[in-house]
């Protein structure tokens, strides 16, 4: 490896909720930097959740994340000349930063209504282990599974 590591930078949490897990998925909504707006969206998304279903959408966000989370993923290595999709254990920031990027790519996939509300509709879907997070997730562990024969090059 060249260069010094990057050190992990400390997010701080979101001011509504007080859960830096909520912060990080504000930040992986936000774009060009409009951080007021991401925040609007995604407690929009949780207000419309808790309006909808008379629950805490703070458990049914925990539940959702849960579900989108994999356990395994495959990754690519170059091996004697041959590219082998080897399978390995995704670990706990991982499962965090996949869950997010599965789930705001599966909300913005949702035509026909705003962010807020797609992003809501998802995170319903997926507390339920429906949707298209859902979907994503279980093509990768699919795929993990098939390439299980090359789990001892990883």
């Amino acid at each position: 490896m060249r260069g010094k590591p990057v050190t992990k930078r400390i997010i701080a949490a979101d001011p509504k909720f007080q859960r830096v897990d909520i912060a990080k998925l504000i930040n992986k909504v936000m774009i060009q930097g409009k951080k007021t707006i991401a925040q609007r969206i995604v407690y929009g998304a949780l207000e419309y959740i808790s309006d909808k279903t008379k629950q805490d959408a703070i458990e049914i966000y925990d539940v959702a994340m849960r579900n989108i989370a994999p356990n395994l993923e495959v990754k690519g290595k170059r091996i004697g000349g041959a590219n082998y999709q080897v399978p390995i254990v995704v670990t706990g920031e991982r499962k965090v930063i996949l869950a997010h990027r599965w789930l705001i790519e599966a909300a913005s996939h949702r035509k026909g209504m705003p962010m807020h509300k797609a992003l809501a509709e998802e995170l319903l879907a997926a507390s339920k282990n429906e949707g298209e997070a859902i979907k994503k997730r279980e093509d990768v562990q699919r795929m993990a599974e098939a390439n299980r024969a090359f789990a001892h090059f990883g």
